[in-house]
């Protein structure tokens, strides 16, 4: 005997719970798994497409499944931008450090420049971080004179960065010399930050002019002219 056949027997053994009830998949109930299927597909497809994209297929798609998108997208963007909110090395005085610095990095990740103007290694530092400040837009990034933030601290130790994090500080280098001197390149210090954790390459920026790959070797000589200032 096969349960599953639609017999009067199976019918009267059904009724009085010998066998389980038969459950019936219907035209409808295809109709609906395919429905549910095509329009799992399409979220899939729109939720890849940029706002200019959405925009294209407004004559093409449902009104209010774009517009759901396009306000979840710029959500998206808005949530973005009120992370990367810095995007320039600043300079900062002893009085406000500590809401600068300490207190802000609470919240965010601080890298904090530790120099003198005539130095040169401190200048290179400068353009290095200057340009890291751009790229990594969700970290803050200040420069503060050194004996302004450590009373008679000797410039034989400059530069010096002080890098926090969740209200404390999370790492130091003294002098370039792990960089390689007044060799040192962007990506040196990029690479130190990272190891951190103070800054997230997911949201690097390309610098103007430049493209995703390292920087190139004029990049590189461009550094090496800093003695007559920046």
């Amino acid at each position: 005997m096969d349960p599953n056949e639609d017999t009067e027997w199976n019918d009267i053994l059904r009724k009085h719970g010998i066998l389980p009830q038969q459950v019936k998949i219907t035209q409808n109930d295809i109709y609906d798994s395919a429905v549910a299927k095509a329009q799992e597909e399409e979220s899939q497809r729109l939720e890849k497409l940029d706002l200019d994209e959405l925009a294209e297929l407004e004559d093409e798609e449902d009104d209010q499944i774009l517009e759901q998108y396009r306000q979840q997208r710029m959500a998206e963007m808005q949530a973005q931008a009120e992370k990367e909110k810095f995007g320039e090395l600043i300079q900062i005085s002893e009085p406000n450090y500590k809401a600068m610095v300490t207190e802000a990095s609470k919240d965010v990740w601080v890298v904090v420049h530790l120099f003198r103007d005539s130095i040169p290694e401190c200048k290179l530092m400068n353009r290095i971080l200057g340009e890291l400040a751009m790229q990594y837009r969700a970290t803050k990034f200040v420069k503060i004179i050194s004996v302004e933030c450590i009373h008679n601290y000797p410039d034989r130790n400059l530069p010096t960065l002080l890098v926090y994090g969740k209200g404390e500080m999370q790492g130091q280098m003294v002098r370039m010399d792990r960089f390689g001197g007044m060799h040192a390149k962007r990506k040196d210090v990029e690479k130190y930050l990272k190891e951190l954790g103070a800054i997230d390459p997911a949201l690097k920026r390309v610098l103007p002019g430049e493209s995703n790959e390292e920087e190139s070797d004029d990049e590189r000589a461009v550094y090496f002219d800093l003695g007559k200032g920046i």
